[in-house]
């Protein structure tokens, strides 16, 4: 096997650019990959906990139907149930909150908070995998001619123009082309497929909100047809 050519050399034979476009390229490869494997399980979370909905609904209390979602912190759904209590207790703690908001408004302003906060969760980190997508083939493209500059500049030195001298390196250089693809094109793919899980998650977390407001301000929840549906759940805490 020939190793005149290939990764090692390019390595061994390149100045201090091309090993720093070829680190930049690995490390944002990392990075994204990491990117995608955490958010990925973090969609596979929420799946799991989007599941635990009904069974929250047809618990006997407020209190049993939060145990139902589980206890983890973190859990989108959880924590609009209880922004949603706590805000409708604020609200009859606090009369003078009546002469500018009623019970609805002040309701729908807190759980949208919290659905704002849930969505920028789920955003961090997409940024990342858009800037990998969109740069590392330009960053690629930079190595690659920076390479086949030094590679003519090597060739013109040694008198040699033949194509077996100037395919090698040619070749090489064109490598870097390739990692910056071989970068992009994951990182592309990750970020539409966590946009679209996000969308996903999105769409059960304000249907949650909807059927949770319909129940905190007239005591049922609101079905998918339009028509309010009794729940055997008390407002008991």
């Amino acid at each position: 096997m020939n190793t005149e050519f290939g990764l090692i050399n390019l390595w061994n034979q390149g100045d201090f650019v091309s090993r720093g476009v070829a680190i930049l390229l690995l490390g944002m490869s990392l990075a994204s990959w990491m990117v995608i494997i955490v958010k990925a399980l973090d969609l596979r979370r929420y799946a799991q906990q989007a599941r635990s909905i009904e069974s929250f609904w047809h618990a006997a209390d407020f209190a049993d139907g939060l145990n139902k979602l589980g206890t983890d912190p973190a859990n989108p759904y959880r924590t609009l149930a209880l922004e949603g209590r706590e805000a409708i207790a604020h609200h009859n703690a606090q009369p003078q909150l009546h002469d500018s908001l009623d019970a609805s408004e002040w309701l729908t302003r807190t759980m949208r908070n919290s659905i704002d906060e849930s969505t920028a969760r789920l955003q961090s980190g997409l940024a990342i995998l858009a800037s990998v997508g969109s740069t590392a083939p330009f960053i690629g493209l930079f190595g690659t001619v920076w390479g086949i500059y030094h590679a003519l500049l090597a060739i013109g030195v040694s008198g040699q123009s033949t194509i077996d001298k100037v395919a090698g390196p040619i070749g090489e250089a064109l490598i870097m082309t390739a990692l910056g693809l071989a970068v992009a094109i994951p990182a592309v793919l990750g970020y539409n497929a966590l946009v679209r899980g996000n969308k996903s998650v999105l769409f059960k977390l304000n249907r949650f909100a909807h059927d949770l407001h319909a129940y905190f301000v007239t005591g049922s929840r609101v079905s998918s047809s339009g028509t309010t549906k009794v729940v055997p759940m008390k407002k008991g805490a």
